[in-house]
């Protein structure tokens, strides 16, 4: 029987995946995400509105979602180093994505999926370093569309909000967050989410929403081939077909039905 806390990380990939694909908003910047802290009920209230709005998903659970969990053929993810972070903020984010991803029937680890390197990766390529950011005083308060701004690089925010999250943990709890039980962990992520947790001079309220919780997003559902969605299983969860994007009339001919295609996506590395 499904656990509360996975059934609702499910639904949360599962509207993601409708947000960023159906509406075409697959970006850094625009993917539309939800919160990931909210009621069982209104989950299920919109799960069950993607039969009806023209995507290839079927709105409820795919009958072959346990295929999702087979072990990975691709290298482990300890086994890749790292480009972006150190050895104390690769094992936060690992205990952090295995939390939000655990390993069951459904799917293996976030860690084992691939969705630490994901993060790592971007914090170390062109978005990590604030390419295109304007980084020069003053920062002023804008419009939450506007995103971030301060002074700091997305690596340096995301790197501060663990050293801040880190600290709070042992400061409350006497634990680093890597150590905390899962359900401490949980309920940690849950306050953090909701702004109950106050640090001065950072906001980890913005640091989880805008940030973390967005990366954690695109790792699971952005192409294998930049070190997420490893053997395309979250692709496989949600029945996406994957490459190339020539999907117009599997829209209308499998409406509510899962599409065949679906069991073995083709990734970029498979027209390459």
């Amino acid at each position: 029987m499904r656990s509360d806390a996975r059934w609702w990380q499910l639904l949360i990939l599962r509207e993601a995946f409708y947000d960023a694909v159906v509406e075409s908003r697959w970006s850094c910047s625009d993917v539309k995400i939800q919160k990931p802290i909210r009621t069982r009920r209104k989950f299920l209230i919109q799960a069950a509105s993607l039969a009806g709005a023209g995507s290839v998903v079927s709105a409820g659970v795919p009958a072959g979602i346990a295929t999702a969990a087979e072990p990975t053929s691709g290298p482990v993810a300890a086994s890749i180093p790292y480009q972006s972070l150190g050895p104390d903020e690769a094992t936060f984010v690992e205990a952090l994505v295995s939390l939000m991803c655990p390993a069951d029937e459904y799917s293996p680890s976030g860690v084992e999926c691939g969705l630490a390197n994901y993060i790592d990766r971007q914090l170390a390529g062109s978005y990590g370093k604030g390419a295109g950011r304007y980084q020069n005083a003053p920062f002023r308060s804008g419009k939450p569309q506007l995103g971030l701004q301060m002074p700091l690089t997305p690596e340096q925010f995301f790197k501060a909000g663990i050293a801040a999250a880190n600290a709070i943990c042992v400061r409350d709890r006497g634990k680093p967050f890597d150590q905390l039980a899962p359900a401490d962990a949980q309920q940690f992520l849950e306050e953090v989410q909701a702004d109950h947790v106050q640090h001065d001079g950072l906001s980890l309220a913005q640091w989880f929403n805008e940030v973390v919780y967005r990366l954690f997003v695109e790792g699971c559902f952005a192409d294998p081939m930049y070190g997420g969605n490893r053997s395309a299983v979250f692709w496989k969860m949600v029945g996406y077909p994957g490459l190339p994007a020539n999907h117009a009339l599997d829209v209308v001919r499998y409406r509510g039905k899962p599409y065949p295609g679906a069991k073995e996506p083709k990734t970029i590395a498979d027209f390459t």
